[in-house]
């Protein structure tokens, strides 16, 4: 750590942001434009401000802060929560939350976070409202069938669910040209090579272009395979636990189905994915095992 930087630990809610730094010096301001501007009279070249992904309330103060030429780094909430437990904290606010962030910052090495481009942007934009139409689809299908299963449906309430299941899949279709067009005007040969890979298909390809970045967000796959949650969990402590492993599912979930629904084509057309498959099954190890194998090769291929 350079001895001449400043950490600010920054705290932030909808409407106020609380900030400590180094010296205990405790600062609030509002979480809009007039309270960046005051924040950033008490930041210098030597300051560098650490917050958490909250929601998407420090998304625009990063930014701002990013714009300003300030070190800026936006850490996993379950990081900084892992190491407040570790301090045995039994006090919970606003300000000893910020206190603490800036404790965590003078402990660790930290990544300066660079905010992504303005299509990367829309493109992420776009990509959690198609699954918030893929949520209601699967609820609107749920309700038709349960509708059917009672017997004697009203069909009022079928055609509006028809009505709406058909708009639903009208969105979806609109969102996923769009996002198509997106990603082909930065990552066109990027797209083509990952299509290439027998058993990706063009929806997966689209996803990882957009979750890393173009494959500038990860500097190895096995960090994409832990962020996809598809690495494994061992819970094993003497003779009274011994757990059974498991895939993390901590990372992104679509992503990960998505691999897992290309991972039984690959099973056919991939010769490296099928030979991993037939080695694992071979072995009386499950099926499912084996699926995710095949998934974590995919990404190794990609």
């Amino acid at each position: 750590m350079d001895k001449s930087t400043n950490f600010f630990g920054i705290d932030i809610s909808k409407d106020v942001f609380d900030v400590m730094d180094m010296k205990n010096n405790h600062y609030q301001f509002l979480n809009n434009s007039i309270g960046f501007k005051d924040f950033a009279k008490i930041l210098d070249e030597n300051s560098h401000c650490v917050m958490e992904a909250t929601a998407y309330y420090y998304s625009q103060l990063a930014y701002f802060l990013v714009d300003k030429n300030i070190k800026v780094s936006v850490e996993n909430p379950i990081a900084v929560k892992r190491f407040i437990q570790m301090k045995l904290s039994k006090i919970k606010t606003d300000k000893s939350d910020a206190k603490m962030i800036c404790l965590y910052a003078q402990n660790v090495d930290l990544k300066l976070w660079t905010g992504n481009s303005k299509n990367q942007i829309e493109c992420l934009q776009i990509t959690r409202l198609l699954n918030v139409y893929i949520k209601q689809s699967t609820a609107l299908k749920n309700k038709i069938h349960g509708e059917q299963a009672l017997g004697n449906p009203s069909p009022a309430v079928v055609r509006s669910l028809n009505r709406n299941l058909k708009q639903n899949k009208n969105e979806q279709l609109v969102l996923e040209k769009k996002l198509t067009e997106l990603v082909k005007q930065e990552h066109q040969q990027l797209l083509t090579l990952l299509e290439s890979i027998p058993g990706l298909g063009r929806k997966t390809s689209i996803m990882l272009i957009i979750i890393t970045d173009g494959f500038n967000r990860f500097d190895s796959a096995s960090g994409l395979c832990s962020f996809s949650g598809l690495t494994p969990i061992i819970r094993k402590s003497g003779t009274s636990v011994n757990g059974k492993p498991r895939i993390s599912k901590m990372g992104n979930q679509r992503l990960r189905n998505l691999l897992f629904m290309c991972s039984f084509t690959a099973c056919i057309h991939n010769k490296a994915c099928k030979d991993i498959f037939d080695r694992i099954t071979n072995k009386g190890k499950c099926k499912k095992l084996a699926l995710m194998a095949v998934c974590n090769k995919l990404i190794k291929q990609a």
